[in-house]
């Protein structure tokens, strides 16, 4: 999720070219509106966001699926020690620096389905 179109549609865009289920999302309530059937396994999340930011999406994410192992990415240009602290008490299992290099977001999702 991005609020930024073109890197939420091309990364999207990129999984799906690699054989994975991706929707792209603008907002935290499309979000949370797209992962209600069925939750998803990983998510990629931007944290500085209109409306609702990262964390209180990644939170909200855990309280819809509370026993279903999700993955959640933060992918931000944040990277002091207290905002990886930050990451970690809102349920972040990794942390991307912007902008994120789509191999990555490609190994991720295959370490997923190893």
């Amino acid at each position: 999720m991005d609020d930024n179109h073109d890197v939420s549609d091309t990364n999207a865009l990129i999984l799906s070219l690699n054989g994975f289920v991706a929707e792209a999302c603008y907002d935290g309530i499309t979000a949370l509106r797209l992962a209600r059937q069925p939750p998803p396994d990983l998510c990629f999340i931007d944290l500085n966001m209109p409306g609702m930011d990262g964390d209180e999406l990644a939170i909200r994410l855990r309280e819809l699926a509370p026993r279903r192992l999700m993955t959640l990415v933060a992918v931000t240009a944040m990277s002091r020690e207290g905002d990886v602290r930050r990451l970690a008490r809102a349920g972040f299992a990794i942390h991307l620096i912007k902008p994120a290099d789509p191999t990555m977001l490609v190994n991720i999702a295959k370490g997923m389905h190893d």
